[in-house]
Parts: C-alpha cells; sequence; structure tokens
C-alpha cells in the first residue's frame, strides 16, 4: 500500500512538472511568435485611433470596447481554427498565404503614401452619415473589417514560429497571442484617444495646466505621427514578409542584400542593423505596393480612379 502510494505521489509530481514545463513552453512560445507579429500590432494600434476622430468623446471607450471584442472574435471564433485547419492539413500553403498579405499590407501602405505625398483624400461616405447611432455602427464595422485583414496577418506569423509544436500547443498558443495582443493594442488605443480628455480635465481643474496643455498640443501630432508609423508598418512587415517568403523559396538574394547592408551599416549595433533591415524591407515593400497600385489602375473599370 505505502509503495502503491509512492509511486502515485510521484506519478502526480511527474505530471505537475509536465504541467509546468508545459505552461512554460507555452509562455516562451507565445513570447517568440508574439514578437514577431510586433510590425502588424503597430499598424493596428496606428490604425485605430482614426475610428474615434469626429465621435463624441463619451462614445469613445465604448466604440474602442466594442472593436476590440469584435478582434477577439476574429481572432479566436474566425481565424484560429482556420489557423488550426491550414496547419494540419495544408501547411505549405502558409508561407504563400503570408506572402499574399504582405503584398496586400504593400498596397495597402503604397496608397496610404501616394494620398499623403498628393494631397488626394478619398471622400468618406461615413462623413455624410447624420444619425450618430448609424455612424458608430459604420465605424465600428470598418474598424472590424480592417482588423480581420491585421489580425489574419498576425496569426499567421505567429503560426510560421510554431512549425514543430504539437497541433494543441499551436492552438493554445495563438490563443495566448491573439488575446494578450489584443489587450495591448486596444488598451493602447483607448489611452491614445483619451489623452485630449486627460488634459482638458488638468486644465479645468486647475492641477497640472502645463502638462495638461501639452498633452492638448500633442494629440493632433500624436495621431499625424501614429498615421505615418501606420503607414511605414505596413510597408516594412509586408515587405519582410515577402522577403522571407522568397528565401523560403530559394530566391534568398534579397534577404541577403538586405542582411550584409545591415550588418555592414549597423557595425555590430542591434538598433542601427534592425533600422536598416527594416527601411531595406520597407522599400522593397513600397516597390511591390506600387506595383500592385499600378496593376489594380490597369483593370477594367479601375482607369481614372
Amino acid at each position: 500500500m505505502a509503495g502503491g502510494l509512492i509511486a502515485l505521489l510521484d506519478d502526480v509530481a511527474a505530471i505537475a512538472k509536465l504541467a509546468a514545463a508545459s505552461v512554460d513552453d507555452v509562455g516562451v512560445a507565445a513570447a517568440r511568435a508574439g514578437t514577431k507579429a510586433a510590425g502588424v500590432v503597430i499598424d493596428d494600434a496606428a490604425v485605430t485611433p482614426g475610428y474615434v476622430v469626429g465621435l463624441a468623446p463619451a462614445r469613445e471607450l465604448p466604440i474602442i470596447a466594442k472593436i476590440a471584442v469584435g478582434s477577439l472574435r476574429n481572432k479566436l471564433i474566425i481565424l484560429l481554427p482556420a489557423a488550426l485547419l491550414l496547419s494540419a492539413l495544408a501547411p505549405w500553403a502558409i508561407t504563400p498565404i503570408l506572402m499574399l498579405g504582405g503584398a496586400f499590407l504593400c498596397y495597402e501602405g503604397a496608397e496610404k503614401l501616394l494620398h499623403k505625398l498628393t494631397g488626394d483624400k478619398h471622400t468618406d461616405d461615413a462623413a455624410a452619415i447624420a444619425d450618430p447611432a448609424e455612424l458608430e455602427a459604420r465605424q465600428v464595422s470598418g474598424a472590424i473589417r480592417t482588423d480581420l485583414i491585421l489580425s489574419a496577418e498576425i496569426m499567421a506569423i505567429a503560426l510560421a514560429e510554431l512549425p514543430q509544436q504539437s497541433l494543441w500547443m499551436q492552438g493554445v498558443v495563438l490563443a495566448v497571442v491573439g488575446i494578450a495582443i489584443t489587450v495591448a493594442v486596444y488598451g493602447a488605443v483607448a489611452l491614445i484617444v483619451k489623452m485630449d480628455d486627460v488634459g482638458l480635465h488638468l486644465v479645468r481643474s486647475g492641477r497640472g495646466v502645463a502638462l495638461g496643455r501639452g498633452l492638448l498640443a500633442a494629440m493632433p501630432v500624436l495621431l499625424k505621427l501614429l498615421a505615418w508609423i501606420g503607414t511605414a508598418a505596413m510597408l516594412w512587415v509586408g515587405g519582410g514578409i515577402i522577403v522571407h517568403g522568397l528565401a523560403g523559396f530559394g530566391l534568398a538574394g534579397p534577404e541577403h542584400v538586405i542582411h550584409d547592408a545591415a550588418v555592414a551599416i549597423g557595425g555590430g549595433v542591434g538598433a542601427i542593423e534592425w533600422l536598416v533591415t527594416a527601411l531595406g524591407s520597407g522599400l522593397l515593400g513600397l516597390v511591390v505596393g506600387f506595383i500592385v497600385v499600378g496593376a489594380l489602375k490597369l483593370l477594367p473599370g479601375k482607369r481614372g480612379h
């Protein structure tokens, strides 16, 4: 009896150690996968504040909450099962799908850059909506659609970092990455969009007037800066995905050129090497984006747009 009890306790201890190791593995894998998706996360955080600009301040946080819930639904209910199905049945398709997503990001970044440089602005149908509830529903729906594309890239990038993991581990890690990124992105967005309210409160209360005025002055600049950062992130992330994808198919020339330039210019300084790598990926992404923009303009019905 005593021997059996000791053996049972040993088994329990072994299971506990295995569970602890699994938790550690999930944490490490999630951190690695999440880091690889950082560029798309920056883009996501930079794009979202634009959806609440011009709406009633009292509705900003509820709108962000709705978008965050929609983002979680995108990641956990739509994209997570699709990613696991893809991993189980057609893992070879992950890289081509990533590259297509990367090309789309390059297209979006190049188109936004063209609009910024030429001053050309799309007419916004949302601006013509008089009903606040309808406008809010329109903005939330648009934000969730955009999030679906960015979330698909995040999940695909994360999945590509887990080729040797079991299917259940991939599912757990993708869920952890999806939840953590959603909380981080929309928490940051909530802070950004309420910055002017905090500044206004400080000014009106008479406490921290200088800080409050600084926040009020910084908000428009920050929104413009985020728009540029979002555009740059689209190009460098999209370009980087294409560069790595080409290397996976045996066309490693662009990757080697960018890596060699980063090493030569950076001289062992990690931050400089990263910056050069991002710049190289961004330039390639810009070329790809312009090609896609040009190709789309040649399609029937697109000329003259």
